[in-house]
């Protein structure tokens, strides 16, 4: 999973990469400070793999990741190249959901671009760059469409649809506000449109704001309610926060968190909204030489899933040897989940789900 940071310059895009991924990106209070895209890779947290180490002691360690791309910010005109426009739609088109981060704090040693907090005004000025980038992908989609039409009646449907996203880019909504169907769903996903992404806000709050309780952040409701039109998700997060925590040992970090009434870190909120987001879901694989947990799309069948360790699983797939994950730690090894008959044997059409032991079978 890509996950692109985006947002304006000085909105603590930086600040808050540095944080969750330790990649050192440079931080300064000026624009343009982030020119190539850093990346970096994170460790996705998963007390199940920890519990199955515990258990296993395998020799190997293996977590699910999420790569993070750190973006050039954008100003407007970006979608006619202005500043490093060209080069941030090229790299927000390889990501697979975007976290744009929203400024929602004052400080008056940080410089925003624009010379105000208006959380509204920020969000809008990115995505009137995304949409008018997307209308120009998808006039051609239609002028496309209209020659297929002339051959095949068919395509009216796909053309009146593509007509229906049109007016809403030009109403200033992006594409992901469009109510679909299942059908036209995968229609609007082959145009790869950047405001079809899913996308998560990152309302960069103050640590007061986190002491004192976020709803008494006026900012983020703004946030919220724009996010509840889009069909996106809300992270309330701080990023210097997170930067503070970044580098403390694990119980320091509990102490820290404990103090500001949180449960977990800004990161591992942040993967478990994207996680959310994305439809994302985790099977797990154990045994002495390796515990590892492995990403798919929910709704995935055994055999694709098989495919995810190795294409020969996947082609040779005969059937998943799959217990529960709370059922395997409740009876403390495999082979007593067996005896209490836990362990089930799944056939080709199984949906895997979320926290699956599994030992696939197969033969090539």
């Amino acid at each position: 999973m890509k996950l692109g940071i985006v947002g304006l310059p000085n909105v603590g895009k930086s600040t808050l990469f540095n944080a969750i991924t330790n990649a050192g990106a440079q931080s300064a209070n000026y624009p343009f400070c982030t020119i190539e895209p850093n990346i970096g890779v994170v460790a996705v947290p998963d007390k199940r793999l920890d519990a199955l180490a515990e258990l296993y002691h395998p020799r190997k360690y293996t977590p699910a990741t999420i790569e993070f791309v750190d973006i050039a910010g954008l100003v407007r005109g970006a979608s006619k190249g202005e500043g490093l426009g060209n080069q941030f739609l090229a790299n927000i088109r390889e990501v697979d959901a975007i976290v744009h981060v929203v400024r929602c704090f004052e400080n008056d040693d940080i410089v925003h671009v624009d010379g105000s907090i208006d959380p509204a005004r920020d969000i809008d000025t990115i995505n009137v760059e995304l949409i008018l980038a997307d209308l120009e992908v998808l006039e051609r989609r239609i002028d496309k469409t209209k020659k297929q039409l002339k051959a095949d009646k068919k395509f009216q449907e796909d053309l009146d649809f593509f007509e229906r996203v049109k007016e809403t880019l030009e109403a200033g909504k992006p594409a992901r506000s469009v109510t679909c169907t299942e059908d036209e769903k995968v229609l609007l996903d082959s145009v790869n449109l950047l405001t079809n992404k899913p996308i998560l806000y990152a309302a960069n709050m103050s640590e007061d704001d986190f002491k004192n309780g976020i709803d008494s952040n006026h900012f983020l409701k703004v946030v919220q309610d724009i996010a509840a039109a889009e069909h996106a998700a809300v992270l309330p997060i701080c990023a210097e926060l997170e930067a503070e925590i970044a580098g403390l040992d694990l119980d320091e970090k509990k102490l820290f968190l404990a103090d500001l009434h949180l449960d977990e870190s800004g990161l591992d909120r942040l993967i478990q909204k994207s996680y959310a987001l994305l439809g994302l879901i985790s099977y797990l694989t154990a045994g002495e030489p390796e515990v590892r947990a492995w990403t798919i799309k929910k709704g995935t069948k055994a055999p694709q899933a098989a495919g995810k360790i190795h294409s020969d699983f996947e082609r040779g797939f005969i059937r998943a040897e799959v217990v529960a994950f709370d059922d395997l730690m409740a009876c403390g090894s495999m082979n007593a989940a067996k005896e209490k008959g836990l362990v089930r044997s799944e056939g080709k059409d199984y949906v895997m789900q979320d926290g699956d032991v599994v030992l696939f079978r197969f033969n090539v």
